[in-house]
């Protein structure tokens, strides 16, 4: 990825109770030690849930594997997101449109597809909302091995610049 450094990251997904706080509580554990600290939120494109905790099956998966989710709470992208945070990235190809949607004229944020920017694919983080435990699992693990690609990538794309 040749970016300028990054600093701050926003996932979004629809409802942000499921994906995107997943994706944010992996992201902050992973970049944990990270110099200088890298902002980590979520957010959705709907108002389902907002002012909500995320899914407890989300909150589940995430502490069997350290993260607590427990303090999160739902919100929407606001318009003020797209230039407070220098990446954005969507959970799938229907939230990465609804975004681009509402970019405002004055927006300085990178805008992206999760996998394809984490690892140059074209896929999407499927939802598992309306599916059983199982479910948050794959989806877990497949948000891990994602984000360990994007700070990595994020890592060497600053290390090529300090250079």
């Amino acid at each position: 990825m040749t970016t300028p450094e990054v600093q701050s990251i926003l996932f979004v997904c629809l409802g942000n109770i499921c994906r995107s706080p997943m994706a944010a509580g992996i992201t902050r554990q992973l970049a944990a030690h990270r110099q200088p600290a890298l902002t980590v939120e979520a957010a959705g494109v709907g108002p389902w849930h907002v002012g909500k905790p995320p899914d407890g099956r989300a909150i589940a998966t995430a502490q069997r594997h350290g993260i607590d989710l427990t303090e999160d709470r739902a919100r929407m992208i606001t318009e003020d997101d797209f230039r407070d945070f220098d990446l954005i990235l969507a959970m799938d190809s229907a939230v990465l449109a609804d975004i681009w949607q509402r970019v405002p004229s004055d927006a300085t944020a990178r805008i992206g597809l999760f996998h394809a920017v984490a690892a140059d694919r074209e896929r999407d983080v499927p939802d598992p909302y309306y599916g059983g435990d199982d479910g948050f699992d794959l989806v877990f693990d497949e948000i891990e091995t994602a984000a360990r690609s994007l700070i990595a990538r994020l890592a060497s794309t600053e290390d090529a610049s300090a250079a």
